[in-house]
């Protein structure tokens, strides 16, 4: 397994792996919206506030990750929101999900990226340390529909110190449906 942040050549390849994954487990329009949200993440975030990360088996995507800046008014600190995040149906079961984000999670301390936070199943993420946190810890950027699904993680510091301020996310995430 190896894996590549290389997303521009590899576009219409993880498009396709979103829309399949999500329309597998969760529909048909569940899959298009995740597809179309992937497709708009990567014509409108610019680079430095993306960062995707595939896993490939046999030079194939198998797994694929996504996470993009969020700004709170008044913090100094880089945070970004790990959303979203497609495992081929055929691939899942065998860690790979969790070794993807361990790696990106890693890629991101390392380019000083301080928090991430993220929407999800907290049995998942815990895996890779993530915790539940409240909207007094960090506001989130849209009305959360499952409030216990709000998750974060300090990449600098033991814990996770409140972030200040209103929070905004890229424009393709302003959909509250995906929220």
């Amino acid at each position: 397994m190896g894996y590549t942040s290389n997303h521009t050549e590899r576009r219409e390849e993880i498009c396709a792996l979103f829309t399949a994954s999500f329309t597998e487990s969760e529909g048909i329009g569940e899959g298009k919206l995740i597809g179309h949200l992937v497709a708009d993440i990567f014509d409108t975030v610019a680079e430095e506030d993306l960062f995707a990360v595939s896993a490939l088996d046999q030079g194939a995507v198998v797994a694929s990750i996504l996470f993009t800046r969020m700004g709170y008014e008044e913090e100094g600190r880089s945070v970004f929101l790990l959303s979203p995040v497609a495992v081929a149906t055929e691939h899942q079961g065998k860690g790979i999900g969790q070794a993807l984000l361990r790696h990106g999670l890693n890629s991101l301390k390392e380019g000083g990226v301080d928090v991430v936070l993220t929407y999800g199943d907290i049995n998942f993420y815990s895996k890779v340390g993530f915790a539940q946190i409240s909207e007094s810890e960090a506001a989130a950027p849209m009305p959360l529909s499952y409030p216990h699904g709000w998750l974060g993680q300090s990449l600098s510091a033991a814990t996770l110190e409140p972030l200040r301020g209103p929070s905004t996310c890229v424009p393709a995430f302003r959909n509250p449906d995906l929220w």
